[in-house]
């Protein structure tokens, strides 16, 4: 089947990225959130955002304070647009990597009954 351009290889990374997005996609959350939820390295991340934000899967923006009043760099926040939302659905659905695989990796994300 070949790849649509404007979807990312759905790696499993790339697939606990999105279902951590996906539990409330209206919802922004900055870097260190998703990296929580989807239980995987900044660094590791980092690169996967910047690619759903290429092909419009997010949007981001950054915080809008001053980092020396509040003693951290300012924080960049993501979220689903909304085709992103439907397309991220769609391309879970479809995805190689099985559930049971995920589920094996990532206890209580697979999704399905029984997890």
């Amino acid at each position: 089947m070949p790849k649509d351009a404007s979807s990312p290889r759905m790696t499993l990374p790339t697939q606990l990225v999105l279902r951590a997005l996906l539990e409330n996609p209206a919802e922004e959350m900055y870097g260190l959130e998703i990296c929580a939820r989807a239980q995987l390295a900044s660094g590791t991340i980092h690169p996967i955002l910047a690619r759903l934000e290429s092909i419009g899967w997010l949007v981001s923006r950054w915080e809008d304070v001053d980092p020396h009043e509040r003693g951290r760099p300012r924080r960049r926040y993501y979220r689903l647009s909304p085709d992103g939302a439907v397309a991220a659905r769609l391309a879970l659905a479809r995805s190689t990597v099985g559930r049971n695989a995920l589920g094996v990796l990532r206890p209580g994300m697979a999704g399905g009954a029984g997890a």
